[in-house]
């Protein structure tokens, strides 16, 4: 990796905190009423120090980092107390000439979601060139970050790169000009495990070789234990408690803070209860078999190329059952989803059997987009039933799911746009379950949340699952949410699945290279970037058994005939509480 300049003797030794808030009050309007944001907020960043705020959505973290930027938003008329300098400028007096200046060359910003914030009709490169000043120095910072081919991707959209690479293109116009200050806005909740944790260790690499500052928002502990030298926790626009990451993650003094991490989704949180209806022993519920699934897309020449999206993938549903998909974009889980619940209308081979639709309904990752936006809830839930249902049953049945998903009745007036981000989501699965499925089908649907909503969300789906006897298929790249719901989980690489088994298994005794990077990616506030999980320590293939690829096989795609097979560890237990593995050659392998 290409090195970065260092920070000049004369910036190394300036002194004083590079940005400081001193009992900053922010009130916002919205639809005529105006409330408090922040209450009362004194912090200070440290040059060359990384602080980690955390807190739930509405804790008023964003609004603290906008407001250093002077970016709030002119429409919610802010009305600002107290003071707030960065960079040893005044926020509150700076002229606009300085605040360019400051903007341009001694702030750097990362935010959570890299699409909306690079534009889509400019190549990237040129948009890293606006900050850096020259297309060598951009390419050479593109190159430092870690994006691969930098001279091609230089010329490349937004849309062309991956979600990793678009943020790693982030970064670099983030440390362009050389930054005292780094405010990186949630920069990993959209992605996968294992791109988060090389994001991670890029920003604490990219601060160690420039000396900057990093102010990391973020809503999980866990994150923010992966780099901080020091937490900050917020709640209801107020710090709760602040300290050294390891004090606060270890022996933390607020109930706000314990809560927090309570509610953090680990390896060590244990599985589900199987569910009274779950049946190992008869009959598949599903039975998806040797499906081939090919998209047509185009290359970075533009010419028309095919990617086999799945690639041979058999894959069994018992009643009552949970089984979670688990692997990163691009891994071909969504595609099986959308296969299972017959919505990939075009599959090249194979057979999928099992119920239809409504017998099998969908939950999204992005509830507020799935909801019907102009009706209130009480409306779509209406929508379940058929004509035949008379309205006092309907209106029972309608209350009944609102308060089996833990809502108020109050909710039933209102529409998705007036509901918090764990209420949508409560709402859509109470429409997918006021008429109980067969099987229920959720595609990340609790990745965009804040921890301790999303463990409310994962306990609701399990309650469901046992209150209705309904079994679930879960897509999900996080192996920490996988052991929560499910009885066995899938591991899918490039199309494939290369490891399937009981979730207590994969989770303790994984075998597959790929199961244990995923595992070691899973945020752990004992160790930092880079450092092995204990789960993926010594956990090499059995005797006889190889992960490699065949001799002479080379490094592109294999022929259908020469690809790994799924092998049972074992055979001497029932077909579904087996441990298989891909693997390339079958001796050896203990049965």
């Amino acid at each position: 990796m290409t090195a970065l300049k260092e920070k000049p003797a004369a910036a190394a030794a300036e002194t004083g905190p590079v940005a400081s808030l001193k009992d900053v009050r922010i009130s916002l309007e919205r639809n005529g009423v105006r409330s408090p944001i922040l209450r009362g907020i004194d912090l200070e960043v440290g040059r060359g120090e990384i602080v980690g705020v955390v807190g739930e959505s509405g804790s008023g973290k964003s609004v603290m980092s906008m407001s250093m930027l002077n970016l709030l938003p002119e429409s919610s008329r802010p009305q600002t107390e107290g003071g707030i300098r960065v960079s040893g400028h005044d926020m509150a007096s700076i002229s606009p000439r300085d605040l360019r200046d400051l903007r341009r060359r001694r702030i750097g910003v990362v935010f959570q979601d890299p699409m909306t914030s690079l534009n889509p009709t400019m190549h990237v490169g040129t948009q890293i060139t606006e900050k850096s000043g020259s297309a060598e120095e951009s390419i050479r910072l593109m190159e430092a970050v870690g994006i691969p081919e930098p001279r091609r991707r230089y010329k490349s959209y937004p849309h062309e790169l991956s979600g990793g690479q678009r943020q790693r293109a982030m970064i670099a116009m983030a440390v362009a000009g050389d930054p005292e200050l780094i405010i990186a806005d949630e920069p990993t909740t959209a992605l996968d495990v294992t791109v988060q944790a090389q994001v991670l260790a890029l920003l604490k690499q990219m601060q160690e070789r420039l000396g900057c500052s990093i102010l990391m928002i973020t809503h999980d502990l866990g994150v923010a234990g992966q780099i901080a030298d020091r937490i900050v926790v917020m709640n209801a626009g107020e710090i709760v408690e602040q300290g050294p990451s390891r004090q606060v993650l270890t022996a933390p003094q607020d109930d706000y803070t314990k809560r927090l991490l309570s509610a953090r989704l680990s390896l060590d949180v244990p599985g589900p209860p199987p569910a009274p209806g779950r049946d190992l022993e008869g009959e598949p519920l599903i039975a998806a078999d040797d499906i081939e699934c090919t998209f047509t897309v185009r290359d970075e020449k533009g010419r028309r190329t095919p990617l086999r999206a799945l690639r041979g993938v058999t894959l069994y549903v018992q009643p009552g059952e949970s089984i979670a998909v688990v692997g990163e974009s691009g891994s071909g889980k969504s595609t099986m989803l959308r296969a299972v619940g017959r919505l990939q209308k075009k599959i090249d081979s194979g057979t999928i059997t099992g119920p239809t639709s409504p017998e099998v309904q969908m939950v999204f990752q992005d509830a507020g987009s799935s909801l019907t936006p102009w009706l209130t809830v009480e409306e779509m839930l209406a929508e379940r039933f058929d004509a035949g249902v008379s309205r006092a049953e309907r209106s029972e049945r309608i209350a009944s799911i609102i308060e089996r998903v833990g809502l108020p009745l109050s909710v039933l007036r209102a529409k998705a746009g007036e509901l918090s981000g764990g209420q949508r989501q409560r709402v859509v699965l109470a429409r997918a379950t006021i008429v109980p499925p067969k099987v229920l089908l959720c595609d990340e649907p609790t990745s965009a949340l804040d921890v301790s909503v999303a463990a409310e969300v994962l306990a609701l789906i399990n309650q469901l699952r046992t209150d209705l006897s309904i079994a679930v298929v879960f897509v999900t790249h996080d192996l920490a949410v996988a052991r929560m719901v499910s009885d066995r989980i899938a591991v899918m690489h490039r199309g494939r699945v290369v490891e399937l088994g009981p979730a207590d298994d994969i989770i303790d005794d994984a075998r597959h290279p790929y199961t244990r990077q995923l595992l070691a990616a899973v945020p752990d506030p004992r160790r930092r970037p880079g450092e092995a999980a204990a789960a993926g320590e010594g956990a090499g293939p059995p005797e006889g058994h190889t992960f490699e690829r065949p001799e002479g096989a080379g490094d592109g795609p294999l022929p259908k005939d020469r690809e790994a097979n799924l092998i049972a560890l074992s055979t001497a237990v029932p077909r579904v509480l087996r441990h298989s593995v891909a693997c390339f050659k079958e001796e050896g392998i203990d049965r």
